[in-house]
């Protein structure tokens, strides 16, 4: 593997956002990286073995008769019933970033996805749209209509951002598996994203149920894993490309707004007739354009498809480093975890939290970065809303670590990232032969005892950027998708550009 990575042209395990943009200068209020001390030959073995073990996680958890994984795999082996669009898309491209890597050879990828594409063939889906419903039997292929672990009846609904993550592995195999090419295309030509897009808005669903009609509107902020489907739609012509500048950046600075997070930061612009308030929130002496909770998901999980800092180079070349520089200071200066990377994931209790750093995130009570929910209050200024005292470091308790934040960081803080993952297989029993387990409680020590597919599909996706060349971009990105997303991206230039 590792010497055809390197007679491939890759020789360094990360790769650094310099690299990225072919050396430009990007103005930036993170620290600048300094010349790297990484030993490239050490981190690429560690990423290797890393990804040996994800893939081995995925191989337990997914049925082998219909190709698909479950949503979680326990450490005792056993699986969930359910599994997401999103989780049969994670899956679809870990494989291809395995195979690429030399854990599988091409015939067992062939075979593996061939599976995985005929039992997409024949699922259930809406009829109108070609768009899959969310949650399958992951055994059966049938539409969940009763939740599994409680009994509990779920109306079968769309979902626009986890129809994306699976149109997004089908494009990965229709470039990358010849074999496949025509049946997964296809596929991926018959689902419209169109659908969810409502023009009175300029923006998209959160999801549609069929049954009754229920349509909840809309996807509000740019910075938001939301954003894939939008590419996908604009970039097959099902969605204007004006629909780029129709969420916010963040809300503005008004008193109509001040029950959001903290008062930001930014000025009006204009762009293809669409007003759009460039706002940004003030943290520790950077700017960043926030995101609706804070979390590494909802800002990075996009790059791993997408070269935004490529693209965006007036916009997410500032903000990604930025961001990723937030959960490292929050982790380790602000509530002093001794660790970082906060994002949705298990709670190590029994369930399902979001996490994230709460001054970067719009949502009022703020995704916080612990179970015991720290929260925090900076005031607007200007309103009836005076700050209270921020917590110190004693009062962030029970904070939850979640590795895939670390693998989505590591284009960005390529050598923090290697050591935070380090630091948490070195003080914790969180990586096994199945990979690295979901979190850890860093005050108890308590390990989660679940595996999930969609966050096993994000370090394998951030595994196989570094190691092979950014394979899942290469593959992802057509050129209807540069000529229609990346002109409306370049021309936008964030607050906190300078």
């Amino acid at each position: 593997m590792r010497s055809l990575l390197r007679r491939s042209g890759v020789t360094a395990a990360v790769v650094t956002v310099s690299a990225l943009v072919a050396g430009a200068a990007l103005p930036t209020q993170a620290a600048a990286p300094s010349p790297s001390s990484v030993d490239h030959d050490a981190a690429e073995d560690t990423l290797y073995r890393y990804a040996e073990g994800t893939w081995a996680s995925f191989a337990a958890m997914t049925d082998e008769a219909s190709g698909m994984p479950a949503d979680k795999l326990r450490a005792d082996g056993t699986t969930s019933v359910q599994t997401s669009t999103t989780n049969i898309g994670a899956y679809m491209w870990s494989a291809v970033v395995a195979e690429e890597l030399g854990i599988i050879d091409r015939e067992e990828l062939v075979e593996r996805l061939s599976v995985t594409v005929t039992t997409l063939e024949g699922l259930e889906r809406h009829e109108e749209s070609g768009q899959y419903f969310n949650w399958y039997d992951h055994h059966t292929g049938e539409v969940i209509t009763t939740w599994p672990d409680t009994g509990e009846p779920i109306v079968p609904h769309l979902s626009s951002v986890d129809n994306g993550w699976l149109a997004t592995a089908l494009q990965v195999v229709r470039a990358s598996v010849p074999e496949l090419a025509d049946r997964a295309g296809e596929i991926f030509d018959s689902m419209d994203f169109g659908f969810y897009y409502r023009p009175e808005v300029n923006r998209i669903l959160f999801h549609y149920a069929p049954s009754t009609g229920a349509a909840p509107c809309c996807y509000d902020t740019l910075v938001s894993e939301s954003r894939i489907a939008s590419y996908i739609g604009i970039a097959k012509g099902e969605i204007p490309r004006e629909h780029y500048f129709g969420t916010w950046r963040s809300f503005p600075d008004t008193c109509d707004w001040d029950w959001q997070q903290q008062k930001p930061v930014g000025e009006w612009r204009n762009y293809l007739r669409q007003d759009v308030w460039e706002g940004a929130y003030p943290y520790r002496g950077m700017e960043v354009v926030p995101s609706w909770g804070g979390s590494m998901f909802e800002a990075l999980m996009p790059t791993l498809f997408v070269p935004e800092e490529g693209w965006g180079r007036r916009s997410w070349a500032v903000n990604h480093p930025n961001y990723v520089q937030a959960h490292i200071e929050h982790g380790l200066e602000e509530a002093q975890y001794g660790y970082w990377g906060f994002s949705p994931a298990n709670d190590t209790e029994g369930g399902y939290r979001v996490y994230g750093v709460p001054l970067i995130g719009m949502d009022p009570l703020g995704y916080p970065s612990n179970n015991d929910t720290t929260q925090v209050d900076p005031g607007f200024e200007g309103c009836d809303r005076p700050a209270q005292p921020l917590p110190g470091p004693e009062e962030y308790t029970n904070g939850i670590v979640t590795p895939h934040a670390s693998f989505l960081a590591l284009r960005y803080a390529p050598e923090e990232a290697m050591e935070n993952l380090a630091n948490l297989e070195r003080d914790f029993e969180i990586y096994t032969e199945w990979g690295f387990r979901d979190t850890v409680n860093v005050d108890t020590g308590v390990v989660d005892e679940y595996y999930l597919s969609l966050d096993q599909g994000m370090i394998m996706a951030a595994i196989g950027n570094a190691l092979a060349d950014d394979l899942l971009r290469e593959a992802f990105v057509t050129p209807q998708l540069t000529n229609r997303v990346r002109p409306v991206m370049s021309m936008e230039q964030f607050t906190n550009f300078r």
